[in-house]
Order: structure tokens, then sequence, then C-alpha cells
């Protein structure tokens, strides 16, 4: 099991700016402080943590963030609206489009997803698989 997810940012304000246009949306809260953003699912009286979670920090050798070639962060919506409306948001708030949200041929039927990049470059999935939703081949 993946227990946290850490990107590196250069500029956190804008890093939060991109990722509190649709985390929230998702469950996230977020706890800030001096070593950068902390976003995790909330944790109910008596329940194991919902991970993973997922940070972002500024470098630790102090060198500029790069974004990774062929990572991506992918994260689950409710469903295809939800995908749509947090792609949106998320492109309003300093994210650039790597892929507007739908079907694609090369994933299952009811894949639906969105492509973007983060401020630093780092690429990001929002998707849902929501089988009571049209598919592509429906």
């Amino acid at each position: 099991m993946i227990a946290y997810v850490t990107v590196g940012a250069d500029d956190i304000a804008r890093a939060k700016r991109f990722y509190s246009a649709f985390l929230p949306a998702l469950g996230f809260g977020l706890e800030e402080g001096p070593e950068g953003l902390s976003y995790a699912l909330p944790l109910q009286p008596g329940q194991s943590p919902a991970l993973p979670d997922f940070y972002v920090k500024p470098t630790f050798d102090g060198g500029p963030a790069s974004a990774g070639n062929g990572s991506m962060i992918a994260f689950e919506a409710r469903n295809q609206k939800q995908v749509r409306d947090l792609h949106a948001a998320a492109l309003l708030a300093g994210g650039s489009d790597e892929g507007q949200p739908g079907f694609r041929a090369s994933y299952g039927p009811q894949f639906y997803v969105g492509y973007m990049r983060d401020p630093q470059g780092n690429k990001i999935a929002l998707f849902s698989s929501d089988p009571s939703e049209p598919g592509r081949d429906g």
C-alpha cells in the first residue's frame, strides 16, 4: 500500500492555489506548515488512516523542484461531472491542460479521465470509473 506521495514545488503559494482547487472536493483536508502542504483524508474515531497522504514541499536539497518524466499522480473523483468540474477548476487555479476529460480508447469503457499539470509541471490525473454512468461504448 502506498502511504504517501510527495511532489516538490518552488512556489508553495501557487501550488496551494492549484491543489486546493480540487483536493478538498475529493475529501482531502489541508494542513500548512513551514515544511509545505499536507493533504490528507479525514480520520474517523477508531479508524485506520485513509492512505495515501499527499504532500507538496520545497526540495530537501534546496535545488529547484522538477517533475518526473513518466510520473503521474491520479486522484479518483465520484463521477464524470466531478472530473470535468475539478479539471476546469484546477486549470483556472494555475494548472495547464494535458488532456480534456473524456474516455480514452486505450483504457476500459468506464474509465473517464482528465489530465493536467500543476504549476511545477507534475502530471496529475482526475478519473472516475463509476459503472452506473454511461461508458465509452454506450
